[in-house]
């Protein structure tokens, strides 16, 4: 009786445990996106802030968008915060962006000492789901999950476009967690190549 009722308890408990480590990793790869420039409300100051102003003097930049409450960002934000002090003084930046969930949920999520990276917020409900471009975004490189936080997308600004809306029509782009090996090599090679410019001015 004894090793039945333990059984049980192992079989109850088994599927919450798996569920607390599940992860999303996802490969990196090239997609047609036609990513577009932005203005979004910065979390510290909810001052507006252009993506290209963001990205003025850098070799590289991720675009990382997340939502505060979902557990695979939370998997994925210490693998982002090491690799940005990893590389930041070589022209890395990571721009943050907040989806469905409020500016109080981001900030408490960071804490007092904020984020370690610019984080601006295009969303706080999660009704708006469906009318974001980051769901628009991931719709066109195949991601399926629901929510699809986070989603990385790398933009190489000696590579954007010049003038008009869209900075890059293919970039790199991550539907998922980040898979650290692969994208600390496709950081380090990447910036190896770039040299620093004035991205995008129009």
């Amino acid at each position: 009786m004894k090793k039945f009722l333990l059984l049980l308890f192992v079989l109850m408990i088994a599927p919450a445990a798996l569920s607390a480590q599940s992860h999303e990793y996802s490969p990196l790869q090239e997609k047609t996106v036609n990513y577009k420039n932005w203005k979004l409300n910065d979390l510290a100051s909810n001052q507006p802030v252009q993506l290209r102003s963001l990205m003025q003097g850098k070799k590289l930049v991720m675009v990382l968008y997340f939502a505060p409450w979902c557990p695979n960002w939370k998997n994925e934000a210490p693998v982002a915060a090491s690799l940005y002090a990893k590389y930041k003084s070589q022209g890395f930046e990571i721009v943050g962006v907040s989806e469905y969930g409020t500016r109080d949920d981001v900030k408490a999520y960071f804490g007092p000492a904020g984020a370690p990276y610019p984080v601006v917020s295009e969303s706080e409900s999660r009704e708006d789901r469906d009318k974001t471009p980051h769901y628009a975004y991931r719709q066109l490189t195949g991601d399926t999950r629901k929510w699809g936080s986070p989603w990385n997308i790398f933009l190489e600004p000696s590579k954007c476009n010049s003038n008009g809306d869209v900075l890059m029509e293919k970039a790199w782009v991550v539907n998922g967690e980040l898979i650290e090996a692969d994208v600390d090599k496709f950081i380090h090679d990447r910036l190896a190549s770039n040299a620093v410019i004035t991205p995008c001015k129009q």
